[in-house]
């Protein structure tokens, strides 16, 4: 029983970092197809923005985490119609989005002192302005990534 729910859930897609991992759960596929089409696609994945990168532990506990709690959702059938970053998920996306950007925010010291996140000024950068499960129309959803066959 663990190794078929190991290969349903593709588990082993989970330890490398691509945006195609994100899409072994149907509801983000608006999140992928947004990322792959923005300026951030071409040089990022999903895990430089949403995965911290200060140690490599810290990395695979937090991925670890939140993908077990993307899984209770997704197996409650709990998706929200809208995706929003989760609490623990802020501060990640913001030091990322510092570390990447260094250079271009020198000068917005007195808006971090404030409180303010990036995504406050530039909302709709990575994922567009529409955030829902029906954003996109289906002719724009990429096919799921294949199952790899681990059984004969």
């Amino acid at each position: 029983m663990g190794l078929l729910l190991a290969h349903v859930s593709r588990v082993s897609s989970y330890l490398v970092d691509s945006a195609d991992t994100c899409m072994n759960c149907h509801v983000m596929t608006d999140a992928y197809v947004s990322h792959r089409n923005s300026s951030h696609g071409r040089d990022t994945t999903c895990g430089d923005c949403h995965l911290p990168h200060t140690s490599l532990i810290r990395e695979y506990a937090f991925k670890a985490h939140d993908g077990l709690r993307h899984a209770a959702v997704f197996t409650l059938r709990a998706e929200p119609q809208v995706m929003r970053l989760s609490s623990m998920g802020v501060p990640v996306v913001q030091e990322n989005c510092m570390r990447c950007h260094e250079d271009r925010v020198s000068e917005m010291v007195s808006y971090r002192a404030g409180g303010q996140k990036c995504w406050d000024c530039h909302r709709d950068v990575v994922h567009g302005p529409v955030r829902s499960l029906s954003a996109s129309p289906d002719v724009s959803r990429p096919p799921l990534p294949p199952v790899t066959k681990i059984l004969p």
